[in-house]
């Protein structure tokens, strides 16, 4: 499989909740605004330190988008995904994208995003900030 090289990233750093691989900086976030099957899921401009799945497509709440998974590259952990095409004109902004679901990853003080079945409970205090 060949040597994994893992990069070490500066600043407020989203990680692997498994095994704390950086993944992501704070001043990458697009939008906080997306959501996935265990609540919250940002929308960063670039990540670090991950594999992809296969493409395919899903079904998602603003269509149909072409996607793969992407795995932590330090423990195999799916941590989100990869919005490759989009079928809307409108939706287009996404691809090349990436969506880290936050209940699978610490945030920047090293919080977890806790899941709850309460919208409104759900998430960190720390989170949105």
């Amino acid at each position: 499989m060949g040597r994994i090289f893992v990069i070490t990233l500066e600043g407020k750093i989203y990680s692997c909740k498994h095994c704390q691989t950086h993944l992501a900086v704070r001043e990458d976030i697009i939008s906080k605004a997306f959501h996935c099957r265990h609540g919250k899921a940002y929308l960063f401009n670039k990540i670090a330190n991950f594999t992809v799945g296969e493409t395919e497509e899903r079904m998602m709440m603003t269509g149909v988008h072409s996607v793969c998974d992407i795995f932590c590259v330090g423990c195999g952990s799916i941590v989100g995904w990869k919005y490759v095409a989009a079928q809307e004109k409108s939706q287009r902004y996404k691809e090349g994208k990436f969506i880290l679901e936050r209940f699978q990853v610490l945030g920047p003080e090293g919080t977890l995003y806790y899941f709850n079945n309460n919208p409104e409970a759900s998430g960190s205090e720390a989170d949105d900030m």
